[in-house]
């Protein structure tokens, strides 16, 4: 079994060590022991850290990350759980795509005031509405 300290998790994760302790108090890592006062993780460590960072970069909470994993330490992810964060993601493709079109819209259109556009009314409608980007929106992941 191949043991890393602290400073070559960092270096292999691209991660700061304080990150990692963060994410060792958090439960998503355990050190197996330590050296003087660096921790010491087995090298499995960094396709955790993996796992972590794809969780994150799908919008996962880090409390929803940890549980996806069993108590062996080993991925236990809830497909539905994947399927539900799926949908949040395609429904912020939809309303980032439409604000971007809008926006160039906004910026190439030849009315003498935005105000006189009937586009940019509509999107300023839709925003009052809560329609738009900003407002809070159901969360799939409670503690996000």
């Amino acid at each position: 079994m191949e043991i890393l300290d602290i400073a070559e998790v960092a270096r292999r994760s691209g991660l700061p060590a304080s990150t990692l302790r963060f994410y060792e108090e958090k439960g998503l890592i355990a050190s197996v022991g330590r050296h003087g006062l660096r921790r010491l993780f087995d090298a499995g460590v960094v396709e955790r850290l993996a796992l972590v960072a794809l969780g994150r970069a799908a919008g996962f909470s880090l409390d929803a990350i940890g549980q996806m994993f069993g108590p062996d330490g080993q991925p236990r992810i809830d497909r539905d759980r994947l399927l539900a964060q799926a949908d949040d993601l395609d429904t912020t493709i939809r309303q980032l795509t439409a604000m971007r079109d809008g926006l160039q819209h906004a910026a190439r259109c030849k009315a003498p005031s935005h105000m006189e556009c009937p586009t940019f009314r509509r999107l300023l409608r839709a925003a009052g509405a809560g329609a738009a980007i900003g407002r809070p929106r159901r969360p799939a992941d409670p503690g996000r």
